[in-house]
């Protein structure tokens, strides 16, 4: 019984760190984003990725306004009534990581990102796991290099995948993403288990998708809902 409760302890413990780490790690962007003109500054949120921060629903239909980088604009432009927020979206859709990382340093870091998010993993697929972790490492380097906060997306589903699986080839991307995470002390935005406990607990994960491998807008404010926990 004793050892029961140490565990439950450890528990509570690990999940009560991660909520700490989590509110902490924009807490200097926080209070600048509460700062009023003449003082504050402009804020560069960056989302680098594929289709699904592209805003591609049913492709080739692309409806921007409902998907998480703009889910999220709407809500902190109301959270934080005095600042000024560029959303600056520089995914691709079709694109991997690798491609992702080419074109870093031209199309990415000039924009002077505060925040920056990456999401590939769904199409990192066809370059394998090596690849992805080369190509995500050289990005989170450079971002780091430039004292910019680096938010990490684990993928969201792909329906010709069963998520309620735990060993599939989004799992192992998933898994790789969440030890870049830990590795970097950067952010992360864990979508795939967001969908896989949604799944797990008799929800139609259809209902959270437009097509095979693309969230709906409630697929996209699910992923808006868990980025937003950072600030």
């Amino acid at each position: 019984m004793k050892l029961f409760y140490i565990s439950l302890l450890s528990i509570f413990l690990l999940s009560f760190q991660s909520k700490q780490s989590k509110s902490d790690y924009l807490s200097e962007l926080k209070i600048e984003l509460q700062k009023k003109w003449p003082e504050n500054k402009t804020i560069n949120l960056v989302f680098h990725g594929h289709s699904v921060p592209s805003g591609y629903f049913k492709t080739p239909i692309v409806n921007s306004l409902e998907s998480y980088p703009f889910l999220v604009y709407k809500e902190l432009t109301a959270e934080y009534p005095f600042a000024v927020i560029n959303l600056i979206n520089t995914a691709i859709g079709g694109e991997d990581s690798k491609s992702g990382a080419s074109r870093f340093e031209s199309e990415v870091l000039n924009h002077n990102p505060d925040v920056l998010f990456i999401d590939y993993a769904l199409n990192d697929r066809r370059i394998g796991l090596d690849s992805a972790k080369i190509a995500w490492e050289s990005m989170i380097q450079k971002a780091l290099e430039m004292d910019i906060k680096v938010i990490l997306l684990t993928p969201s589903p792909d329906q010709e995948i069963d998520i309620q699986e735990d060993d599939t080839i989004l799992d192992q991307h998933a898994n790789q993403i969440r030890g870049l995470s830990e590795k970097y002390g950067i952010g992360l935005v864990d979508s795939y288990e967001l969908f896989k406990k949604k799944a797990k607990s008799n929800r139609k994960l259809r209902s959270f998708m437009s097509q095979g491998n693309h969230p709906n807008e409630k697929g996209h404010a699910l992923i808006s809902q868990a980025i937003l926990s950072y600030f």
